[in-house]
């Protein structure tokens, strides 16, 4: 017997839990239908709307961008009122813990890898790192964690011409642990406040105080100290307020490079979102085949220990992601979207996929499925290919997500609007 709700959203990353909890503020029945966990965990934690368009910027207001993206663009496609509403619902999942809502400008936000990125939304963790302020700058990091050098990450912001002075220094962290410990480990210690070690036989003292004292003989006239985004897990706030309590000093964390714990405070509070309103989840099975007739589609199957699990529904979000999510399969035949073989325009000739140089204009970053307005898949000829069918986030054709820096926003815009049609028709 089929598993049966009124829409069914097959991915669970940004844009599936966006679709999903559109569809359920309708009032209809969803269930979250994924192969992976959500690549969330994988991003900076930080959530861009537009900074690039034709390699100008970073742009002040990603709303005047708009206009100037190409046709098949999906906020061209879908227009400006709906990236807004994109941006709400995400303001409502995160509450305070995230800042930008209060303008339409973006804000710079130093990077691990000493960049600067334009973003509309950042956690309130990094808000005392962005550019917009000018105060004397430390970023401190830990020896034995490879994936930040702090005195190159100062050197190459340095480099950039932010408008404050910054170094960097590496120390080693108050615990020791194997060279294969996860960041989530220097979290969690941070988070239980455990003793460090050179005080564990004395019994006093913590973590946190210690990794202060180290940090006040490097301060010097720095008046914010950046960190690798480490700092605590599930109790990041009260991490950063002590330490701000003992340095004197504004603290905060720098965007980072995936595995990301912002990343995972992000999908956790949609996680938190999705169970509010009661949308059922369903992780770990692939979608195999499925079902369709009179142009509608019926049922779509999983498969789990070999056996064919179906699921029904009387609208589907299709929100698997692009290349690099595998929402997009590649091969010398050509490109294709594996679960319902959707239409995706590419270059016959494997050569034109891309550029030769390596920065230059490449039409894979582009590939995905064509949606109209509704956000409804269309096939070869510009018809819709399933009248119950439509798709949000990175599958969607028409915008290069790197380039661009518009991949959070445009995963929330459609997302929204496809989740939201979704459950009106039910």
């Amino acid at each position: 017997m089929a598993i049966r709700e009124d829409v069914l959203v097959i991915g669970g990353g940004l844009a599936g839990m966006s679709a999903a909890l559109a569809a359920a503020e309708t009032g209809a029945t969803v269930r979250l239908l994924s192969h992976k966990k959500s690549t969330l965990r994988h991003a900076s934690g930080l959530v861009d709307c537009l900074g690039y368009v034709d390699g100008d910027g970073p742009i002040a207001d990603p709303y005047t961008g708009i206009a100037d993206l190409p046709d098949d663009h999906p906020y061209r496609v879908i227009g400006e009122e709906a990236v807004r509403e994109g941006f709400s619902l995400f303001d409502g999942v995160v509450g305070d813990r995230y800042l930008g809502d209060h303008t339409d400008a973006n804000a710079l936000v130093p990077t691990q890898v000493g960049t600067m990125k334009p973003t509309a939304r950042y956690p309130v963790s990094m808000a005392a790192g962005l550019a917009s302020d000018a105060s004397p700058t430390l970023l401190v990091g830990f020896e034995g964690t490879g994936d930040f050098d702090a005195p190159l990450a100062a050197e190459r912001l340095q480099n950039t011409g932010v408008p404050f002075s910054v170094r960097g220094v590496s120390l080693r962290f108050p615990k020791a642990f194997r060279a294969d410990a996860k960041l989530t480990r220097y979290a969690k210690a941070l988070d239980r406040d455990e003793t460090p070690d050179e005080d564990r036989a004395a019994g006093f003292g913590g973590t946190r105080a210690a990794l202060a004292d180290a940090i006040k003989t490097e301060l010097g006239d720095a008046e914010r100290v950046g960190f690798p985004a480490l700092l605590g897990d599930a109790e990041t706030d009260a991490v950063r307020d002590e330490l701000e309590r003992r340095l004197g000093t504004d603290v905060f964390e720098l965007a980072a490079a995936p595995p990301s714990l912002p990343g995972k405070r992000l999908e956790s509070a949609f996680l938190a979102a999705l169970d509010d309103v009661d949308a059922r989840r369903t992780t770990g099975n692939p979608v195999i085949d499925y079902d369709a007739g009179d142009g509608k589609l019926q049922t779509v199957y999983t498969e789990k220990s070999g056996r064919r699990v179906p699921y029904e529904a009387d609208q589907f979000v299709l929100a698997t992601g692009g290349l690099v999510g595998k929402g997009i399969d590649s091969s010398r035949a050509g490109v294709t979207e594996p679960v319902f073989d959707c239409h995706i325009p590419h270059p016959e000739d494997r050569y034109d996929w891309s550029a030769a140089a390596a920065f230059g204009e490449h039409e894979f970053a582009r590939f995905g499925v064509v949606p109209d307005e509704e956000l409804r898949v269309l096939d070869a000829d510009g018809d819709v290919e399933f009248s119950n069918l439509r798709a949000a986030g990175s599958v969607l054709g028409g915008a290069d997500f790197a380039a661009e820096k518009c991949g959070s926003g445009v995963s929330l815009a459609t997302g929204r609007l496809a989740g939201e049609r979704a459950g009106e028709l039910c």
